[in-house]
């Protein structure tokens, strides 16, 4: 007999930073997520839950307009285990897709705020999303946000 574990939904994406200072600033300053909280755990509970060895660990939930949770996690030791990849088009390079009323506005925050667009917007050329602006921009550690504007109706 198997079981089968059913998908309630989704709780929140998490991202590994090297300073969790600098990426609180990135997440509210230039995204305009809300910081909801800040810890620090370690110890066996995280080694058991990650496998990260010896993990401590300072983290920060931020949320965006719509409820929808960030956690951004600073490890002690969090250099000696790699960094993300700069390049989106990277195997196990991940992007993060939010949605916004103005693209230019959001890039020309983002990029006020001391980080980068990766490229242009451009409409989807066809499908369900046709017509609507997307672009990634780049910030602190190279986590890659895609900026969505739907058409206008």
């Amino acid at each position: 007999m198997t079981k089968t574990a059913h998908l309630v939904g989704v709780d929140h994406a998490g991202f590994t930073v090297s300073s969790l200072d600098e990426s609180i600033h990135f997440w509210t300053q230039a995204l305009g997520f809300e910081l909801q909280r800040q810890s620090e755990m370690g110890g066996d509970f995280l080694y058991q839950v990650t496998g990260v060895d010896d993990p401590n660990v300072r983290t920060a939930i931020v949320s965006a307009p719509n409820g929808f949770m960030v956690e951004l996690l600073q490890y002690s030791g969090g250099r000696q285990h790699g960094a993300a990849p700069d390049s989106a088009g990277a195997i196990g390079a991940a992007h993060l897709a939010l949605t916004v009323e103005d693209i230019h506005s959001a890039i020309a925050r983002v990029e006020a705020a001391g980080w980068k667009a990766k490229g242009s917007p451009q409409p989807i050329p066809g499908g369900p999303r046709k017509g609507t602006l997307a672009a990634y921009v780049s910030g602190p550690d190279h986590i890659t946000i895609e900026f969505m504007q739907p058409p206008s109706r």
